[in-house]
Protein backbone atom coordinates (compact mmCIF):
# COMPACT_ATOMS: atom_id res chain seq x y z
CA UNK A 1 0.00 0.00 0.00
CA UNK A 2 1.08 3.63 -0.61
CA UNK A 3 1.24 5.99 2.03
CA UNK A 4 1.11 9.56 1.85
CA UNK A 5 4.17 12.22 2.85
CA UNK A 6 1.81 13.88 5.32
CA UNK A 7 0.99 10.16 7.36
CA UNK A 8 4.32 9.29 7.04
CA UNK A 9 5.79 12.53 8.72
CA UNK A 10 2.17 11.80 11.42
CA UNK A 11 3.97 8.51 12.01
CA UNK A 12 7.70 9.39 12.21
CA UNK A 13 6.69 11.56 14.71
CA UNK A 14 4.74 9.84 16.89
CA UNK A 15 8.15 7.49 17.20
CA UNK A 16 10.74 10.21 17.39
CA UNK A 17 8.87 12.93 19.52
CA UNK A 18 8.69 14.10 22.68
CA UNK A 19 5.92 11.39 23.74
CA UNK A 20 7.30 8.81 21.63
CA UNK A 21 6.50 5.38 21.39
CA UNK A 22 7.61 1.98 19.95
CA UNK A 23 7.39 1.06 16.07
CA UNK A 24 5.91 -2.33 17.56
CA UNK A 25 2.84 -0.64 19.65
CA UNK A 26 2.68 1.89 16.91
CA UNK A 27 2.44 -0.85 14.48
CA UNK A 28 -0.18 -2.79 16.82
CA UNK A 29 -1.92 0.68 17.03
CA UNK A 30 -2.13 2.07 13.19
CA UNK A 31 -1.97 -1.74 11.27
CA UNK A 32 1.39 -1.23 9.57
CA UNK A 33 4.12 -3.29 9.76
CA UNK A 34 7.01 -2.67 11.92
CA UNK A 35 9.79 -3.09 9.51
CA UNK A 36 7.55 -0.60 7.33
CA UNK A 37 8.21 1.73 9.93
CA UNK A 38 11.12 1.21 11.36
CA UNK A 39 12.14 2.05 7.64
CA UNK A 40 10.17 5.46 7.81
CA UNK A 41 11.83 6.18 11.02
CA UNK A 42 15.05 5.62 9.23
CA UNK A 43 14.50 7.27 6.17
CA UNK A 44 13.02 10.10 7.73
CA UNK A 45 15.10 12.91 6.44
CA UNK A 46 15.21 11.66 3.26
CA UNK A 47 11.54 12.08 2.27
CA UNK A 48 10.84 15.06 1.74
CA UNK A 49 9.01 17.14 5.08
CA UNK A 50 10.39 14.43 7.57
CA UNK A 51 13.59 15.76 8.19
CA UNK A 52 15.35 19.14 8.67
CA UNK A 53 16.34 20.27 5.17
CA UNK A 54 19.65 20.80 4.82
CA UNK A 55 21.58 23.20 3.37
CA UNK A 56 24.22 22.75 0.10
CA UNK A 57 27.19 22.34 2.63
CA UNK A 58 25.76 19.55 4.39
CA UNK A 59 24.61 21.56 7.39
CA UNK A 60 21.36 21.53 8.65
CA UNK A 61 19.43 24.45 7.93
CA UNK A 62 18.19 26.62 10.48
CA UNK A 63 20.72 25.20 13.04
CA UNK A 64 23.14 28.18 14.03
CA UNK A 65 27.06 28.06 14.28
CA UNK A 66 27.24 29.54 17.69
CA UNK A 67 31.25 31.55 18.60
CA UNK A 68 33.06 30.32 21.60
CA UNK A 69 31.79 34.18 22.88
CA UNK A 70 28.45 33.46 22.54
CA UNK A 71 28.45 29.78 23.96
CA UNK A 72 29.88 31.62 27.01
CA UNK A 73 27.66 34.85 27.03
CA UNK A 74 24.56 32.03 27.18
CA UNK A 75 26.25 29.77 29.85
CA UNK A 76 26.57 32.69 32.03
CA UNK A 77 23.10 34.10 31.86
CA UNK A 78 21.51 30.27 32.14
CA UNK A 79 23.59 29.65 35.26
CA UNK A 80 21.79 32.71 36.69
CA UNK A 81 18.09 31.42 35.59
CA UNK A 82 16.00 28.97 37.82
CA UNK A 83 14.74 25.94 36.42
CA UNK A 84 11.38 27.54 35.42
CA UNK A 85 13.01 30.99 33.03
CA UNK A 86 15.67 28.59 31.56
CA UNK A 87 13.05 26.64 29.27
CA UNK A 88 11.93 30.02 28.08
CA UNK A 89 15.30 31.33 27.79
CA UNK A 90 16.74 28.98 25.80
CA UNK A 91 14.04 28.42 23.71
CA UNK A 92 14.34 32.62 22.94
CA UNK A 93 18.18 31.67 21.89
CA UNK A 94 17.18 28.59 19.66
CA UNK A 95 19.26 25.88 22.26
CA UNK A 96 18.66 22.66 23.83
CA UNK A 97 19.11 21.72 27.01
CA UNK A 98 21.22 18.90 25.89
CA UNK A 99 23.28 21.54 23.82
CA UNK A 100 23.61 23.76 27.23
CA UNK A 101 25.20 20.97 29.23
CA UNK A 102 27.42 19.61 26.54
CA UNK A 103 28.30 23.25 26.66
CA UNK A 104 29.14 23.13 30.15
CA UNK A 105 31.07 20.05 30.13
CA UNK A 106 33.06 21.85 27.34
CA UNK A 107 33.71 24.52 29.46
CA UNK A 108 34.46 22.55 32.42
CA UNK A 109 36.98 20.66 30.50
CA UNK A 110 38.64 23.19 29.33
CA UNK A 111 39.30 25.28 32.56
CA UNK A 112 40.69 22.47 33.90
CA UNK A 113 43.15 21.92 31.12
CA UNK A 114 43.93 25.65 31.30
CA UNK A 115 44.83 25.06 35.19
CA UNK A 116 46.92 21.91 34.40
CA UNK A 117 48.97 23.80 31.81
CA UNK A 118 49.61 27.05 33.99
CA UNK A 119 50.41 24.80 37.11
CA UNK A 120 53.15 23.04 34.82
CA UNK A 121 54.70 26.43 33.42
CA UNK A 122 56.64 27.48 35.84
CA UNK A 123 57.74 31.29 36.60
CA UNK A 124 61.97 32.23 37.30
CA UNK A 125 60.53 32.67 40.69
CA UNK A 126 59.37 29.04 41.43
CA UNK A 127 62.01 27.48 39.81
CA UNK A 128 64.37 29.45 41.90
CA UNK A 129 62.66 28.52 45.08
CA UNK A 130 62.35 24.39 43.76
CA UNK A 131 66.01 24.95 43.57
CA UNK A 132 67.08 26.07 46.61
CA UNK A 133 64.61 23.61 48.63
CA UNK A 134 66.05 21.15 46.74
CA UNK A 135 69.56 22.12 47.57
CA UNK A 136 68.33 22.62 51.18
CA UNK A 137 67.13 18.79 51.44
CA UNK A 138 70.45 17.54 50.19
CA UNK A 139 72.44 19.76 53.20
CA UNK A 140 70.11 18.70 55.51
CA UNK A 141 70.93 15.06 54.72
CA UNK A 142 74.65 15.94 54.80
CA UNK A 143 73.98 17.23 58.12
CA UNK A 144 72.52 14.16 59.07
CA UNK A 145 75.20 12.08 58.32
CA UNK A 146 77.96 13.95 60.12
CA UNK A 147 76.01 14.25 63.50
CA UNK A 148 75.36 10.35 63.06
CA UNK A 149 79.39 10.07 62.43
CA UNK A 150 79.80 12.44 65.67
CA UNK A 151 77.90 9.93 67.63
CA UNK A 152 79.36 7.01 66.72
CA UNK A 153 82.67 8.33 67.20
CA UNK A 154 81.60 9.10 71.02
CA UNK A 155 80.33 6.04 71.35
CA UNK A 156 83.47 3.98 69.83
CA UNK A 157 85.90 6.51 72.00
CA UNK A 158 83.06 5.27 75.34
CA UNK A 159 83.74 1.58 74.62
CA UNK A 160 87.37 1.32 73.49
CA UNK A 161 88.53 4.25 75.73
CA UNK A 162 90.51 7.25 74.60
CA UNK A 163 93.91 6.17 74.56
CA UNK A 164 94.54 7.36 77.95
CA UNK A 165 96.41 3.40 79.15
CA UNK A 166 99.69 3.27 79.96
CA UNK A 167 101.26 1.87 77.03
CA UNK A 168 103.82 3.89 74.83
CA UNK A 169 102.61 3.34 71.03
CA UNK A 170 106.09 5.60 70.20
CA UNK A 171 108.99 3.45 71.35
CA UNK A 172 107.83 0.27 70.30
CA UNK A 173 108.38 -1.54 73.66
Amino acid sequence: MIYSNGFKVRMVRRMAGAERISASKLAQEVGITRPTLSRWLRDARSVEGMGKRKSKSGRQAGRKTWSAEEKLSILGEAMQLGDDDLGAFLREQGVHEATLREWQAAAAAGLASANKTRSKKQSPEAKKVKELERDLRRKEKALAEMAALITLQKKVQAIWGDGGDDTDTRSGT
